[in-house]
């Protein structure tokens, strides 16, 4: 869904003297980069659900940071996307929005009384 839109944006910088010829490296580089950024944001809830057991994090913390999770999130589809066109970054932002919020119902789903076995702190006050 996202590898077509950023290959047409790159392809995008053809003209009559500037002829695209990418080759198989370029093309497998490409893919490659943004597997590995989707792969990345898509495990933000099992990384939240973590932190909650840790006791670093509760879901009414998350609630109450929505906001800035949203302009982070914006931040990172920006940085992580190898191409600038926006299509791009909304689609990593886009998930990332949605996976917080997934994270948000996991924490409070998941998140109990001890973490391997050792009682947690609350460090969110």
């Amino acid at each position: 869904m996202v590898f077509p839109p950023a290959f047409r944006f790159l392809i995008g910088y053809a003209s009559t003297i500037l002829e695209p010829m990418p080759g198989v490296s370029e093309y497998f580089s490409l893919a490659l980069r943004l597997l590995i950024a989707f792969g990345v944001v898509f495990e933000l809830p099992v990384f939240m659900v973590f932190l909650a057991k840790m006791g670093l994090v509760n879901a009414s913390f998350l609630k109450k940071h929505r906001k800035y999770a949203i302009l982070f999130a914006f931040i990172i589809a920006a940085i992580l996307t190898p191409t600038p066109d926006v299509v791009n970054q909304f689609f990593m932002a886009a998930p990332l929005v949605l996976l917080y919020e997934v994270s948000i119902i996991a924490v409070s789903f998941f998140a109990g009384k001890t973490f391997f076995g050792f009682e947690k702190k609350d460090l969110t006050r």
